[in-house]
């Protein structure tokens, strides 16, 4: 019985290079398909009709899927994931080459029309002789199409023939070159727009690689990577807060914990979370205001130096002789710092304002705040001299800020000395928050309760030499060497001999004196008193362990003249220690009207500013009729 011969339709198209490895690839059994090809049937009526009895004797038959082929290796989660997506068809995948022919990627490859079913469908199949000349994407390109065009193949001629197709199990001579990073059909590259040239690109597609622990360095890259969807929705699946485990949520407590002890809220894990090097950065500052009910027009020459690269962690600032409008100032900070940080206290007595700003990352980690007040003129209605203290816990650290207002006049070092003792002997801190050591703390001094004490105000010690001898020295260009001047400087000399801020330090001044100014000018004093000009404000540090703070920068604001002092502010590093959480916490109190405002106020300036700068842009236009 003459055997029958199923011919499969190929498109149009130039030779391919890659016929002789199909000829090569062919079972033995079927070589005589390639030896002895079916001769094409004559112009005539008796070739119709042959063809018609031909395809009368097969009969219609449901092609039924092919067993999987085995290939060399697993397919991982991902690739099955990848072969699920949306792909072209079989025969639409026919129909493009039959009426494109070519690939177009790269121009200058060879075609790649579909191929019989003798192709491998795995990647290291394909032996590197008949492989398109280019570059691995060139014919890494072609790969999704020609996949599924030999696939639909085998199914044909199963249907046909009844038999199970087999794949020639070819390998390769040489081991293959690394796959590009794209791998996926033009269609679906595309659909999603991705341009595997973007360094970008390449980078994101690097970090969502090495987040796939299956993928081995032998191994092709996950086809998940190579679109910018897929980055995209892993990009929601990595986050920069560390996940929680649900055994940890079921034995941590908020309330009691050891020190140590994994997941407290104050412990070690979590303070090595926000701080890894457990450093804060603390900007202390202090201003005289003189009273002046006009605000500066901006405060970030103040708040935001120019010296410093990034924001601090906790900003305090005291003021003395504040202005009559103390809510509109504390608006003011607010709205200058912005919504990364929150007011967590603020405290007042009389004209001394006193106002703690934190991230608001940071606003869980503290303890209940704490303020105390102490009077030195009592004979005042005005409470105008006299310090406020405000003390809290930040971990496992104890932080008290102390602002200061000593009596003036020159010859006045005695008073001065004396509101300094009634100052620490008054301050009664701390009341509810345990101390952190209380074996090293001592009932008559405030300072030696806490672990980190920042004392800062406007202490009004002066120059003792006179205004003739200082403004001579002023005039010798000192720039940042200001030992001359300190030389004669009231408090440094109180230091030495241990009758004030014993146990404080202070920073190395490199600035000219803070006191007296003219307002709205530099000038020191012009009027008839002629007062000597003085560094009256300062910021003092005392910590229990040794270098726990280190200072980063000591200088003043010369930009604000609305008062005849100039701010003088400070930027800190403080080591912080974990903690226990049986204090009790502030959980996450501040103040959120202020909050609000200021954000408001922020967002209304910008706008502000915008339509001003669009009014200008529209102005400078001119139109010529």
């Amino acid at each position: 019985m003459p055997s029958t011969s199923v011919s499969v339709p190929h498109a149009e198209g130039p030779p391919q290079p890659g016929g002789t490895m199909l000829k090569e690839q062919l079972l033995p059994g079927d070589k005589g398909l390639a030896q002895n090809p079916p001769a094409p049937p004559p112009t005539g009526s008796p070739g119709k009709t042959a063809t018609k009895d031909t395809q009368a004797m097969v009969k219609p038959l449901t092609p039924t899927p092919p067993a999987r082929p085995r290939l060399e290796r697993t397919l991982s989660l991902d690739e099955k994931g990848w072969r699920r997506r949306r792909f072209r068809a079989s025969q639409e995948d026919l129909a493009g080459q039959d009426k494109a022919g070519p690939c177009k990627d790269p121009p200058e490859a060879p075609t790649c029309s579909s191929l019989p079913p003798g192709l491998s469908t795995s990647l290291q199949e394909i032996p590197e002789s008949h492989r398109a000349p280019g570059s691995p994407s060139s014919w890494g390109n072609c790969l999704s199409g020609m996949i599924s065009t030999s696939l639909d193949l085998l199914h044909r001629e199963a249907a046909a023939t009844g038999s199970t197709p087999r794949l020639a199990n070819v390998l390769p001579p040489c081991p293959l070159p690394a796959m590009d990073l794209s791998v996926s059909s033009d269609s679906l590259r595309m659909a999603n727009k991705v341009d595997p040239d973007r360094e970008d690109f390449r980078r994101r597609v690097q970090k969502l690689v090495r987040a796939h622990s299956s993928l081995g360095p032998s191994r092709p890259r996950s086809p998940l990577a190579c679109d910018s969807c897929s980055l995209r929705s892993a990009k929601s699946s990595f986050s920069l807060l560390a996940p929680i485990r649900a055994n940890d949520v079921r034995s941590r407590s908020y309330l009691e914990g050891s020190l140590l002890a994994s997941g407290a809220l104050l412990g070690a894990d979590e303070l090595a979370r926000y701080f890894p090097d457990r450093s804060v950065a603390v900007f202390v500052a202090t201003w005289n205001m003189q009273g002046q009910k006009e605000l500066p027009p901006n405060l970030d020459e103040l708040l935001l130096p120019t010296e410093a690269d990034y924001a601090q962690d906790m900003y305090v600032v005291g003021v003395q002789e504040g202005c009559s409008d103390r809510r509109e100032w504390e608006v003011r900070l607010q709205e200058t710092l912005g919504p990364h940080y929150v007011l967590l206290q603020s405290a007042a007595h009389g004209v001394l304002y006193l106002s703690v700003f934190l991230r608001r990352d940071l606003i869980w980690f503290c303890s209940e705040v704490e303020c105390s007040t102490v009077t030195t003129r009592i004979v005042s209605h005005i409470k105008t001299k006299g310090a406020l203290g405000v003390g809290f816990t930040f971990f496992g650290t104890s932080f008290l800020f102390i602002t200061s207002h000593f009596t003036s006049g020159d010859g006045k070092v005695a008073e001065r000395l004396l509101d300094y003792t009634r100052t620490i002997r008054a301050l009664a801190l701390p009341r509810s928050v345990p101390d952190t050591n209380p074996y090293r703390s001592s009932p008559v001094d405030v300072t030696t309760r806490f672990d980190e004490v920042f004392w800062f105000g406007d202490f009004n010690f002066r120059l003792s030499a006179g205004r003739t001898a200082v403004e001579a020295l002023l005039r010798q260009e000192l720039e940042t060497d200001m030992s001359a001047l300190l030389q004669h400087d009231q408090l440094t000399r109180e230091m030495r001999r241990g009758a004030i801020f014993k146990g404080f330090q202070e920073p190395d001044i490199h600035f000219l004196p803070s006191y007296k100014f003219d307002i709205g000018k530099d000038t020191y004093d012009s009027t008839s008193k002629q007062r000597t000009p003085s560094y009256t404000d300062r910021v003092m540090y005392r910590s229990r362990h040794k270098d726990d703070i280190c200072p980063v920068k000591y200088s003043s604001c010369p930009s604000i003249r609305t008062s005849d002092h100039r701010p003088v502010y400070g930027l800190f590093r403080v080591r912080v220690r974990p903690g226990r959480d049986n204090i009790p916490l502030a959980a996450g109190k501040f103040d959120r009207e202020l909050y609000l405002i200021g954000i408001k106020r922020r967002i209304s300036k910008e706008i502000q500013r915008q339509q001003a700068l669009k009014n200008q842009n529209s102005s400078a236009i001119c139109t010529v009729s």
